[in-house]
């Protein structure tokens, strides 16, 4: 029989569940076209009821990775029906990825969203509005050496361009992107100060950019900024073929 992880009865126990389904779908350990062990099997060996294991699953078919049907049982769904924004989902797959291949196609994503919002921002910024980015720069610049400040900082203004697009679904998506890079520690990796300076130096040109209110200049900036930052701290021994299927 198949081990799985067994889980503390807790406040939270169907989300301990569903995380730990997530991580077992996503690492391999079930391929597309398996299927769950039966109900009863699958809620001893995770300490819980039948109840919050049936709840479990519904939230596994929500994410598009199981689909249950009468006679089949669980099945477990291609990538492709995947929701890959996710949460738990963009988590495990980034978790499990040993090429980083999945964070180098987040980049990507993220890149594309953003630097559409930059061409939005140059076009319809206000005075006031530019003075709220001109601030968010001004902080990166004061804070060069001091890395935990400069990072806020650094977020800041993107957070900044985003919202200054007025394009609320770009930004949620960008927005949630940007937050599960964040969290692995493969791609918040420290880097040395003279990085810091180069990432300042991205910034001025998207700032200068939007403030002179050239659309195709703060797009091509803000692009080149996100996938040249993804590049300089990509670890360089990290290829071969992605876990996740």
């Amino acid at each position: 029989m198949l081990s799985l992880p067994l889980r503390t009865p807790a406040k939270r126990l169907g989300v301990a569940v569903v995380e730990a389904l997530v991580d077992l779908i996503v690492s391999g350990e079930f391929e597309p076209g398996d299927t769950l062990p039966p109900e009863l099997p699958l809620s001893r060996q995770f300490g819980v009821s039948r109840t919050v294991l049936r709840e479990s699953v519904k939230r596994l078919e929500e994410k598009g990775l199981v689909t249950v049907s009468q006679g089949r049982g669980t099945v477990i769904q291609p990538t492709r029906s995947w929701n890959m924004l996710d949460r738990v989902v963009l988590e495990s797959l980034i978790a499990h990825d040993r090429s980083l291949g999945v964070l180098d196609e987040l980049t990507v994503v993220r890149a594309q969203l953003e630097s559409a919002m930059a061409r939005e921002t140059a076009t319809m910024r206000s005075r006031s509005e530019l003075d709220a980015l001109r601030d968010a720069l001004e902080e990166m610049r004061t804070s060069l050496a001091d890395t935990p400040r400069f990072q806020a900082a650094d977020v800041t203004f993107h957070e900044t361009v985003m919202a200054l697009s007025r394009n609320r679904l770009a930004e949620s998506i960008a927005r949630s992107l940007f937050e599960r890079a964040r969290e692995s520690s493969r791609y918040s990796i420290d880097v040395p100060a003279a990085i810091h300076e180069q990432t300042l130096r991205e910034h001025e040109q998207i700032f200068d950019a939007i403030a002179a209110g050239s659309g195709d200049e703060a797009a091509s900036s803000m692009l080149s900024h996100i996938v040249d930052a993804w590049t300089r701290r990509r670890p360089a021994d990290h290829r071969g073929t992605k876990s996740a299927r």
